[in-house]
Formats: structure tokens, C-alpha cells, sequence
């Protein structure tokens, strides 16, 4: 599949690793710090971007994405100086989508007009609950009326704007994320990202959790009518939804996500950055360090800021392949399918419509409505053997 990637697209992700504070379910490559120098960042994203476009030459760039930590950290400079140098390396498509994340205590109205005047035309907010009492125990350092006010800057500031909730949270109950929901949708939001409270290991809370001491966490059965719920009113207002935790208004869903999805090239730069680059014939899985300091000084010695490249075979390939564009309500191309993986999967394809939990037409396969509580172990079944 080393050549298919253009049917996903080529975009461009920026990791940007500082926060205020870590917040106890992240675990996120992110670090609280007391100084930044922003200068000397720049610098190495600069020569990130010269490094990757030298290998990438003439590829149309359709997403640019500055992730994090918390990119509204970042000086407007920084982000100018940045896009600048990605716009003289990479042709850009007439619809590029350039997004920042922000964090409602970082945002300030003059630090978002210089985002926008340095090129990005989309916001996605880490607000994560719409009641004070729940930040609190996410270990958020705004209140819902912050939120509120970054959101307003945003929206004035910004064509697009998405944020983020979570649910299945400490003591809530199905009917209040009902109407939290609700009430994020009457926002003039265009994409919301609504993600199950995870607790991963290595987290404070992974460690509360296996001390015992993280309680009044909603039981299975609760957190999966939440999900289900979250897909009928989002539905019911417009918002379908497009991926598995993704849910956007007509023509809103997020491009750089969707390369993810439908299996493109992207570029990683930065500390803990991931990407998926193709090239000579062979697609390869790239990192960086994670250590802010170590990536840092490895980019100013080397001029490189990547760990070891791996090649991928076809088969962990096609594996990734569906693996993430399962994820999409609209599935994956079986024109994308390499000949012998039709009849490779066909016993577990068929098992698995049988049983509704799989679709399938001479275009395309999808996990059904039925499926997607449960994607993973529908991915398990349909990868066996």
C-alpha cells in the first residue's frame, strides 16, 4: 500500500509540549516548565520543516496542525514564522485547513488576532465539562464562565471553531450529560470532539484508580447509553457523527484528522511527534524524542529531531489502514484493499455481518450503528488469524 497515500492526503503536524499544568487523566506528552524559549523553538520547527520538505518536495499540503500541551501558549510570532516557512516549502491546497489548539485560560483576544493573521483559520478548545464543579475534578484551571469567554473570543476571531467534553465522568449521571450536550450544542460550535473518560496508566488518575480512591466513575452499562445518547442528539442537531468521538456539522469535519483516518502521509515534528511518510516506494513510521530538552538539543546538534525510522510491511500496512479508517462512519475503499486481503478476511468479514456488525458493498466496507460501541473488539475479530 507504500503508494496509496494520496487518497488519504499530506498534512503537517506541529507538537507543541508545554501546559500550565498537567491535568490528571492526560497522558499526553506534556510539561509544565517556568520559562520557554520561544526563539530557540522557533528555530527548530523552522529546520523540522526544511528537513521534512526536502524529502517531500512537491506535495500539496491540505492540513497544518499545531497540537499539544497547549499550542495558545505559543507567541503569535512562533506561529507566523512558522507557517510562513511552510508556505515557501509546500504548495498549499486552496482549502488548507491550519488549526491550533488552545486552552480556555491561555486565551486572550490580541494573542488570537496575531493566530489569524499568521494563517490559521481553526480553533479546537480544550473546555473537557460544562460545570465548574466537574473541572475542578478534572484538574482544569478555568471555570465554565472562562470557558465561555474564550469560546466568544474564539468565535469572533475564528470562521471554525470545535471543542472538546468529556463524559462518563465522576458522578455524573446519563441525564445530566444529556443536557451538558444540549447545551454545547446550542453554542455556535461547527465540530465538537466528545470523548469517554479514559484512565490510563501512568496518569494520576491511573494511579488514584488503582489505589482505589478514584470513585463514582459511571459502570459500563451507563458510560455505553451515554455514547449511544451522544450519537441521537448530536444527530437530531445536525451533527453527525463522522468518526467514532467526532461529530461536525455539513462540511465541518476536521481535514487533518481525516488524513489520520483514511490513511495518508503526515509529518510529525516536535517532541513525542508521530507521523506516516512514503517515500522512495516504502512508507515509513517516524517519532522523536519525548524529552522537550532532548528533542531540542538533538535538532540543534544533528539538524535531525527523529528517532529511528521504521519501514512498514504491507501487512502492518493494510493493518493500520483499517484499523483507523474503521474508525469513519463512511468506512474504508475496498478499492484500497491489495488483492489477496479480500479473500484473506472474507470468513471474518462474513462472520461479522452476519452477526450486523459489519456492511459491506462493492465500494466500501463499515462498521454498522450496532458496531461502533464496541469497535474494538470488531476490529480484534475482523484481524484474527
Amino acid at each position: 500500500m507504500a503508494e496509496d497515500w494520496e487518497n488519504g492526503g499530506f498534512g503537517l503536524y506541529v507538537h507543541w509540549p508545554f501546559c500550565q499544568a498537567k491535568c490528571p487523566y492526560c497522558d499526553f506528552n506534556s510539561h509544565v516548565v517556568a520559562q520557554i524559549d520561544q526563539r530557540a523553538w522557533a528555530e527548530a520547527y523552522l529546520s523540522e520543516i526544511d528537513r521534512v520538505g526536502a524529502e517531500t518536495k512537491g506535495r500539496v499540503l491540505r492540513s497544518v496542525f499545531f497540537g499539544g500541551g497547549t499550542p495558545s501558549l505559543m507567541d503569535p510570532a512562533v506561529v507566523d514564522a512558522v507557517l510562513t516557512r511552510v508556505r515557501a516549502t509546500w504548495p498549499m491546497a486552496n482549502d488548507v485547513e491550519i488549526t491550533l489548539e488552545a486552552n480556555p485560560t491561555s486565551v486572550e483576544a490580541g494573542r488570537f488576532a496575531g493566530y489569524r493573521d499568521a494563517g490559521v483559520n481553526r480553533v479546537s478548545m480544550g473546555i473537557q465539562a460544562l460545570n465548574d464543579a466537574d473541572l475542578k475534578a478534572l484538574g482544569r484551571l478555568h471555570s465554565v464562565d472562562e470557558a465561555f469567554r474564550a469560546f466568544d473570543i474564539a468565535r469572533s476571531t475564528f470562521a471554525r471553531v470545535s471543542f472538546d467534553l468529556i463524559y462518563a465522568r465522576q458522578g455524573q449521571s446519563l441525564a445530566a450529560w444529556k443536557m451538558e450536550l444540549q447545551q454545547a450544542l446550542s453554542l455556535a460550535v461547527d465540530h465538537l470532539s466528545l470523548y469517554q473518560l479514559t484512565i490510563e496508566d501512568g496518569t494520576a488518575f491511573g494511579d488514584r484508580y488503582q489505589a482505589g480512591k478514584l470513585r463514582g466513575l459511571p459502570d459500563d452499562d451507563t458510560a455505553a447509553d451515554m455514547y449511544l445518547a451522544t450519537q441521537d442528539i448530536c444527530a437530531a442537531a445536525g451533527f453527525v457523527g463522522y468518526e467514532v468521538s467526532n461529530h461536525a456539522a455539513d462540511g465541518a469535519e476536521s481535514v487533518h484528522n481525516r488524513i489520520y483516518w483514511r490513511y495518508g502521509d503526515y509529518a510529525g515534528i516536535g517532541p513525542g511527534a508521530h507521523g506516516r511518510l512514503t517515500i522512495g516506494g516504502q512508507r515509513f513510521a517516524t517519532e522523536t524524542p519525548l524529552g522537550p530538552a532532548q528533542w531540542l538539543a538533538q535538532v540543534r546538534k544533528t539538524g535531525n529531531g527523529e528517532g529511528a525510522r521504521e519501514t512498514l510491511t504491507g501487512t502492518e500496512q493494510f493493518t493500520e489502514f483499517l484499523l483507523m479508517g474503521l474508525r469513519l462512519r463512511e468506512g474504508v475503499s475496498r478499492q484500497r484493499f491489495p488483492d489477496q486481503w479480500n479473500d484473506v478476511l472474507m470468513n471474518n468479514i462474513n462472520g461479522l455481518r452476519d452477526i450486523g456488525m459489519l456492511e459491506m458493498t462493492d465500494d466500501h466496507l463499515c462498521v454498522t450503528s450496532r458496531g461502533r460501541p464496541v469497535l474494538n473488539a470488531v476490529l480484534r475479530q475482523l484481524l484474527e488469524g
